[in-house]
Order: structure tokens, then sequence, then C-alpha cells
């Protein structure tokens, strides 16, 4: 408890003391997969960026879709934070209920979790004095732990006595972030 209460008043120390935004994804919100953040300044060029990624979805014709994205991500800006581009490194983590695109043809899915490791590049646009666009892409490699499932029957379906794994390299985020600026 005290490591949480010591973390949580290091965070709200850091974006009371600097510039931070508020963030929302307008590409995966519109497809109802709803991608929110926070931005906030570390130093000359440097910003932190936090942001979750998430689909609601019990099942879309009747097929596993759901999954949650968490990604923590340092970012170096080219010119000045806030305006222009930028580059990022993060180490994320991932929660899925989800089948697999190379499975679309299956009555198999997999429910588990996953880190990943990965870059992003971007551009940012100031458009008023409190709003600006981050357009941005990234990837990098995933690292799944999961079990294979039938969906008809709910049976498990997979040799491995624990855990599956698998690891890929995929691009897994990018959109356009409507970034407000608070306080």
């Amino acid at each position: 408890m005290k490591k949480l209460l010591i973390v949580s008043f290091l965070f709200f120390s850091i974006v009371s003391q600097s510039q931070t935004y508020i963030k929302a994804n307008a590409i995966t919100t519109l497809l109802t997969v709803p991608n929110v953040g926070i931005e906030t300044s570390i130093g000359k060029k440097s910003t932190f960026q936090f942001d979750i990624t998430a689909s609601f979805w019990q099942s879309i014709n009747g097929k596993p879709a759901q999954f949650y994205i968490f990604i923590p991500e340092y970012r170096y800006h080219i010119k000045e934070k806030f305006n222009g581009f930028y580059v990022g490194a993060h180490l994320g983590g991932t929660v899925y209920n989800f089948q697999k695109w190379n499975y679309f043809n299956t009555d198999n899915y997999e429910k588990g979790i996953g880190y990943m490791a990965g870059a992003t590049i971007g551009y940012q646009k100031k458009i008023k004095s409190r709003f600006l666009l981050d357009f941005f892409i990234g990837g990098g490699n995933h690292q799944g732990f999961y079990k294979g499932f039938l969906i008809s029957t709910n049976e498990r379906v997979d040799g491995a006595k624990k855990y599956n794994k698998s690891g890929e390299w995929l691009p897994y985020r990018g959109g356009i972030m409507i970034s407000y600026k608070l306080d």
C-alpha cells in the first residue's frame, strides 16, 4: 500500500508541475475500440505517455474479440516537445480473450496474457492553444502466453500442460490522438 501511495504521489507531482495532455484516439474510438492516454513532460525534449486500448466486445459474430493493451512509453521529440516529429520506445502488457487472425476460419480461440516491446514514430501538430493532434504508428514484438479453446464447447484443445507460447512481430498501435492540455 505504501508503494502505491508513493507512486501515486510522484505521478501527480509530475503531472501538476508540467505540461500534460489527456488524449483519445479518434480512429479506434470510431471503431468502438477506445484508446485513451495521458502524456506529460519529463525533460526539455522528453515526454512520458501511458495509454490503454480496450475492446470490450465479448464476441463479434460469435467469435471472442476482447482485449486490453497497456503501454507506457518514453518519447523523444526532435525539435520541441508537443510539436513536430518524435520517436518513442515502450514496454507494454496485454490481456486477451480473442480469436487470432490466422484462426478466423476455425472454431479456436485463445485466452491469455502477453508483453510487448517496441517503438513508435509520430508527429504532433498544435491546432489551438490547448489542443493538438498526434499522428502515430508503432509496433514491435509481442510474446503471448495463452490457452487454446474451442468456441463451440469451451473445451481446451491445445496440447500444452500450462500455457502455449508464441511471439510475433506486429504493428499494434496507430491512429490520430486528439489531445487536450491540462493546467
